[in-house]
């Protein structure tokens, strides 16, 4: 019988937590046998603000993943988002060791290691060190130079980083549900796991994640990330735009702006009209669909200026032939890529995760890509064994033991 690993994620947003548990087999297919996602609270913009009310809404949907699966959770892959994860790039050199001045497994490590030992400011906290490419004696483009001849190995690398303070409160809430951190991995590398296809990372592709309260982003070029940022601005900015011009409520706004909403005005006729919840009054008022539209649009527009300007930040306007991708759950907004492709002048397209079976029921839409992308994350590091993903587990979490174990399992 085939073997299978069992792989848990944790996905804590602003407005809701994901936990999934997924069964992956050995060619790498990964069928979900558990979800829970209630709504959260005691996070604001994809960081903690009340420990008691995050670890709450982890139990909770812990507990509906385990009831689903008949598992007892023992350890997860954990996202983490917040407009304080931050990317730079490194490069690092050694010479080949060894007699027969071959790569090995050691050389990339210890080019690696120097590669990290960038600084960083000691309020910061390392995530990721994922080598981009190396040079192997002057000869740029090797993508993997284990095994070959060399006397100097360089290495560049994409190093993630984010605010120990905020690090260390997401680890607490998950190890208070009695959760041990198997991988914390950045949001926005977790949706690119789930909604872009290869061609797309090796042409140069942005994708962006559309939360609640945060815009999590992540550039691509040659197969591997080059730059990571979180932008400050989310589904909610929208939903409080809305409140605000409409003078209704935030639940109401919130309604208005999934049943009628939409970031295209040009789509919505003079005639149609919106119900209006007025606060402190008991009827409702019409007002015009058009308003409703224009106020969407101008807070979607100035969301797109931003991706464009982070875009420009990392050097590379004009140089992603595959675009943006959009996901996550604001992005699935009327008209989103229409607008974005007339403020940032290159393909836009909304994405949902793809190739997963299981209890898949209302999970393959945007809003799960980043969760489903945490189990993608971890089932490519068990069939392809790259010691190179698992660069970054907490102190205290079980990734060791995991790491071993899978060695045992796909040997």
């Amino acid at each position: 019988m085939e073997r299978e690993a069992v792989l848990v994620a944790i996905d804590v947003g602003t407005s809701k937590v994901v936990t999934l548990i997924g069964e992956v087999s050995r060619d790498g297919a990964l069928t979900i046998i558990g979800k829970g996602a209630p709504a959260a609270t005691g996070l604001k913009k994809g960081v903690v603000i009340n420990i008691d009310q995050t670890v709450a809404s982890i139990r909770s949907a812990i507990e509906g993943a385990e009831r689903l699966s008949g598992y007892k959770l023992e350890s997860a892959f954990v996202g983490v988002g917040g407009s304080h994860v931050e990317s730079q790039n490194s490069r690092g050199a050694v010479a080949v060791s060894g007699p027969r001045r071959e790569v090995s497994r050691e050389d990339i490590e210890r080019a690696t290691e120097v590669a990290r030992a960038v600084t960083i400011p000691s309020n910061r906290e390392v995530l990721h060190v994922l080598p981009r490419g190396f040079v192997v004696d002057g000869q740029e483009g090797v993508k993997d130079p284990l095994g070959m001849s060399a006397i100097r190995l360089e290495v560049e690398t994409h190093i993630v980083h984010a605010s120990a303070t905020a690090v260390q409160n997401l680890t607490k809430c998950v190890q208070l549900a009695d959760v041990r951190i198997d991988e914390l991995v950045a949001s926005s590398l977790a949706a690119g796991e789930a909604v872009l296809s290869e061609t797309e990372r090796e042409l140069g592709v942005a994708v962006a994640d559309l939360g609640a309260g945060t815009t999590d982003m992540a550039l691509f070029m040659d197969g591997s990330p080059l730059h990571t940022a979180v932008l400050p601005i989310g589904g909610n900015n929208v939903t409080n735009d809305v409140a605000i011009g409409l003078k209704t409520n935030l639940i109401a706004a919130e309604e208005m702006k999934i049943r009628y909403g939409t970031a295209d005005p040009s789509t919505v006729g003079d005639d149609e009209v919106v119900t209006v919840e007025v606060i402190g009054e008991g009827e409702g008022r019409t007002a015009p669909r058009s308003e409703l539209a224009s106020i969407i649009e101008a807070r979607m527009r100035e969301l797109f200026e931003k991706i464009g300007e982070e875009i420009d930040r990392a050097g590379h306007a004009g140089r992603l032939p595959a675009g943006l991708v959009l996901t996550g759950g604001a992005s699935q907004l009327s008209g989103a890529a229409v607008l974005g492709r007339e403020v940032l002048q290159m393909p836009v397209r909304v994405a949902a995760p793809t190739g997963v079976g299981g209890l898949t029921d209302n999970l393959l839409t945007p809003a799960f890509s980043s969760s489903i992308g945490l189990l993608l994350w971890g089932a490519r590091a068990v069939t392809e064994n790259e010691p190179g993903r698992y660069e970054s587990a907490p102190a205290g979490g079980s990734l060791g033991k995991l790491r071993d174990w899978l060695r045992g399992l796909f040997p």
